[in-house]
């Protein structure tokens, strides 16, 4: 099983030599490709990944970048990976085993913050069970999905925000989606820069919000106000 990794940057130079040199290491036992979308990074980000993968271009935002990385790829299963969520040892295993019943079409991983303090770990709880009894996950839960699938459903929706939960409720039309109970490592750095309480509350708010029919467009100006 060849395996598409794909990654959307933006100005994360600061971040991306460690994990990248990390999930090299990681991969070395797989067939595996590296594609990083750059959404036109200002530092350092494409010279550092041009070391490690393949570097793609495309207009910024998350689901354009992850689109052209997608539809670039050559694999037969796509990992979406944030640059600062770190996969747990063996991932690419137990994906491929995940995906032996021909029913499930993709899923994710439990999630948990490169942070010890309790609230963060409550928030990760939280996450996990909201995943686990609704099987509704973040992006940082590192989505893989077969490229057929991906296809079938269109890719990610055309949108500024909510195209991971979009396309997770896409998928559950075509077939099975599962969380895995190996957990991913993501970067607190956001929530520490707003404040957690802040964040949470916030993202609780836009999700019901667009549950009601609020536009992507409308939530993005919200969210940029809050950042």
């Amino acid at each position: 099983m060849l395996f598409s990794i794909v990654m959307p940057v933006l100005n994360e130079a600061e971040v991306l030599e460690s994990h990248l040199a990390h999930l090299s290491s990681q991969c070395t036992w797989h067939e595996y490709e590296l594609l990083i979308v750059d959404g036109g990074s200002s530092d350092e980000t494409v010279a550092i990944a041009e070391r490690y993968g393949r570097v793609l271009y495309s207009e910024r935002g998350r689901a354009k970048q992850m689109n052209a990385g997608g539809a670039a790829a050559t694999g037969d299963v796509l990992l979406f990976l944030h640059a600062d969520t770190s996969l747990p040892d063996g991932a690419l295993d137990v994906i491929e085993k995940a995906l032996a019943p021909p029913k499930v079409v993709g899923g994710a991983f439990r999630l948990c913050f490169n942070c010890n303090l309790w609230p963060y770990r409550l928030v990760a709880f939280t996450t996990n069970v909201r995943s686990r009894v609704r099987t509704l996950f973040t992006g940082d839960q590192a989505y893989f999905i077969r490229t057929e699938s991906f296809r079938a459903v269109g890719g990610y929706p055309d949108q500024p925000l909510m195209e991971d939960l979009e396309i997770i409720l896409r998928l559950r039309k075509i077939g099975k989606v599962v969380l895995l109970p190996h957990y991913v490592t993501t970067s607190a750095r956001r929530h520490e820069k707003v404040g957690l309480l802040r964040t949470v509350l916030f993202m609780w708010y836009l999700r019901t919000l667009y549950k009601f029919g609020v536009s992507p467009e409308q939530l993005q100006r919200m969210y940029l106000d809050i950042r």
